[in-house]
């Protein structure tokens, strides 16, 4: 959480000097947040700075990959990665950026600037990620993170600041993520399994045994779960007791 005094600090600065810088094919291009923030198309746009790896660095750095954009994006902890995952989740994500921009800002005649560690771009908008597990936040990071809710906002953003996960969920999202990519079904177990699940929620385990190919099955299960053509209670974990229930169909 942010406190208020760091809230009325960056409320009370006046945006004009406020700026925006983005890297578009290696060039910074630069706006105003109180004019057109939002830069150049998300295709030509490039991270504003670049990911480093190094022997006994504290945190985990990296690149995971996203079936949205089809590319890999980088990530600085495993805290990120989980954003990454749960954006690529998200159906309306059209494209994601590691490090998108530089926000340049002034609070209490302090000039500072902030990178973002994501930007998800959809199709109504855009949302501007900070990742900064509980209590890892200083007083210096909690007035970046505050100045750019503030931005996000003059410029017509949204801004969300991840200060934790839902272990069970994060970690039945994980196990979909394994499935997620594009798969054949020469068998047809998905339309045995969508038309099973029509009928009425079924236990998970109980749906992959009545192919007769649970195996196979359970396989075919992460994936339609992932790309929302069934749905399972992420609160109630990832088992073959979990009820799976169609789309549509019931909660």
């Amino acid at each position: 959480m942010i406190d208020s005094g760091i809230l009325e600090e960056a409320e009370a600065s006046s945006l004009r000097s406020w700026t925006v810088a983005w890297s578009a094919t290696g060039t910074e291009i630069m706006f105003p947040v109180t004019t057109h923030a939002l830069g150049p198309p998300p295709a030509a746009m490039m991270p504003v700075r670049r990911f480093s790896w190094r022997p006994a660095q504290r945190h985990r750095p990296g690149l995971g990959y996203s079936i949205t954009t089809g590319r890999l994006h980088g990530f600085e902890s495993l805290a990120e990665r989980r954003l990454l995952l749960v954006l690529d989740f998200v159906p309306e994500t059209r494209e994601v950026l590691s490090q998108p921009f530089t926000l340049r800002f002034t609070v209490a005649g302090r000039r500072m600037e902030h990178v973002p560690d994501f930007a998800a771009f959809y199709d109504d908008g855009l949302l501007v990620v900070d990742v900064r597990p509980g209590g890892r936040a200083e007083r210096a990071d909690a007035v970046k993170f505050a100045a750019t809710a503030r931005a996000a906002s003059a410029a017509g953003w949204s801004y969300m600041l991840v200060a934790g996960w839902h272990t069970r969920a994060v970690e039945v999202l994980e196990a979909l993520a394994v499935r997620r990519r594009p798969m054949q079904d020469p068998l047809g177990l998905q339309g045995r399994l969508l038309a099973a699940a029509k009928a009425g929620p079924a236990r998970l385990g109980l749906l992959a045994a009545a192919t007769g190919m649970p195996a196979v099955a359970r396989t075919h299960l992460l994936h339609l779960i992932w790309h929302r053509r069934l749905a399972v209670d992420f609160d109630e974990g990832l088992s073959d007791a979990s009820w799976i229930h169609a789309v549509g169909a019931g909660r």
